[in-house]
């Protein structure tokens, strides 16, 4: 079975939209060398770790983004047996769409904002958001499930249906109270933590929203998390590393301080023994070059520990963020799965009001329908007895001339002519209440569909409020991360000047 059409072209317009190859690719069997991957995995992270495994031979190469993907993975073991070494080598493209896969969601969740997503086409964006989605989904089944997701067939509504998923519809005016009840508590959980740091939202776009999503956050700023407790515990290593260069240090000044003692006796008992001036003069110099050393022993065990103690404050302090930070995380996810909750209530009641109102719309078109029919056909028959009535008006205008006689015969005419007046009265009054009618529909109609506008406006603002909040809650991250940046920063210019 070959892979979805619209998925594989959606990945390779993401693999293209990296610009790490001079011309586009135009089918993923092009990523076979596994170059591009690598490439690829030195934008995101900025470094050229690996770039000499791009002179190395196919399965070296495949080796390398093995381990990158087991490594940030969020289950190594899922990707390690999601990507098949023999497969890459032999060039599938089901398992290169694996990989592009992957690096897609690692990409997204670690450096592309909803504003990068912008050159992207729709119809794009809906199948890469559809696949971050899917990813997110099945993280713990990714094993069983992300082939047959590649190699799904599309179905001849899958555009519109795609496209739909990301679409917010709003109820319809007449919601009951109960909806309003719920809005107020949606409002006052998205007051946390604070308005004023609310920022506007990007554009919406298929790609934003999905990355917009509490699910999307969430999982963003665990990442992070992780993250920054590996530089901690990096950090941790370092500070290990330092003490027990100290405590050499320490143990060398003790092993020099017992020699100088050792020297200083000798140097007392030769001098009681009157020891030669040459003699004496070599191990003055000899003790003067030992206390030289012990003082700039001695320098440096101060260095060491001046050193130590910035680095003790340094950890204490990412320490103590780390731990706001995890506060702050566990009331986030609290707030998320609230907010959560509210949305898919919001997004139930929504759809149960819109279900009504389309069944009412329904009937109020049969309605509208009927008596539009029902008009015609009245204008019809009037239209047909007003021509009887014309006729018969002739007819008698020309019997009057005629004599008495045939005047009797003629009333039997007159009287079939007041009757189809009376008919086209009767007809004429069911014509006025059949208008009346239609317009009241119409109105009425006109009514359903301005309630509906209406709402569809609310429950967006509603939306736009949500993904305000979320956006807000991941700058609750900024200052740990500038923190660590400048404990990082720190520690790169210490080596610089330990190497100098």
């Amino acid at each position: 079975m070959s892979l979805h059409s619209a998925r594989a072209a959606a990945l390779l317009a993401w693999v293209n939209s990296t610009k790490v190859c001079p011309d586009p690719l135009n089918d993923l069997s092009q990523l076979q060398d596994c170059s591009v991957f690598i490439r690829i995995i030195h934008k995101i992270h900025r470094s050229k770790e690996g770039e000499s495994v791009l002179e190395q031979p196919l399965p070296e190469r495949i080796s390398f983004i093995r381990g990158f993907l087991q490594k940030h993975c969020r289950h190594k073991l899922a990707a390690e047996s999601l990507v098949s070494t023999q497969k890459l080598v032999d060039g599938e493209e089901l398992a290169l769409a694996k990989v592009a896969v992957l690096l897609l969601y690692h990409a997204s969740m670690s450096c592309k904002s909803p504003g990068d997503w912008n050159e992207f086409d729709y119809k794009t964006q809906v199948e890469l958001a559809s696949i971050l989605k899917f990813v997110l989904d099945n993280e713990e089944s990714l094993n069983e499930n992300l082939e047959p997701f590649l190699l799904r067939k599309a179905l001849p509504s899958s555009s519109s249906t795609s496209s739909s998923s990301f679409e917010e519809h709003s109820p319809p005016h007449s919601l009951p109270h109960k909806r309003e009840v719920r809005f107020l508590e949606l409002q006052k959980i998205a007051s946390f933590p604070s308005t004023n740091n609310m920022l506007p939202s990007p554009p919406s776009s298929p790609m934003g929203d999905i990355m917009q999503t509490p699910q999307f956050q969430l999982r963003r700023l665990k990442k992070q998390l992780a993250f920054e407790r590996e530089n901690r515990d990096g950090l941790e290593v370092e500070l290990a590393e330092n003490r027990k260069l100290i405590m050499e240090k320490e143990a060398q000044i003790t092993m020099m301080q017992q020699r100088i003692d050792r020297l200083t006796k000798l140097n007392e008992k030769q001098a009681a023994d009157q020891l030669e001036p040459k003699e004496m003069e070599e191990l003055r110099e000899k003790n003067e070059s030992l206390v030289g050393r012990l003082h700039e022993a001695f320098r440096q065990c101060q260095d060491l520990k001046t050193e130590k103690a910035q680095m003790d404050r340094k950890i204490n302090q990412l320490s103590e963020e780390n731990g706001d930070l995890s506060f702050k995380l566990r009331e986030i996810a609290s707030h998320m799965v609230q907010l959560q909750e509210a949305l898919n209530e919001l997004s139930e009641e929504h759809n149960a009001a819109l279900a009504q109102s389309q069944e009412k719309q329904g009937q109020l078109e049969n309605e509208l329908h009927a008596a539009l029919q029902d008009k015609k056909s009245s204008e019809e028959k009037i239209e047909i007895l007003q021509g009887k009535i014309s006729q018969l008006e002739d007819q008698l205008a020309k019997l009057e001339e005629c004599s008495s006689q045939e005047k009797g015969e003629v009333m039997g005419d007159i009287l079939k002519l007041e009757e189809l007046k009376q008919e086209v009265s009767s007809l004429a009054t069911k014509g006025a209440e059949l208008q009346a009618t239609v317009l009241r529909l119409e109105e009425e109609k006109q009514l359903q569909e301005a309630a509906l506008q209406s709402e569809r406006g609310r429950f967006e603002e509603e939306k736009q409020q949500l993904s305000s909040l979320v956006t807000s809650l991941q700058s609750s991250l900024s200052e740990s991360h500038r923190a660590q940046e400048r404990l990082e920063q720190d520690l790169q210019a210490r080596d610089a000047e330990g190497q100098a």
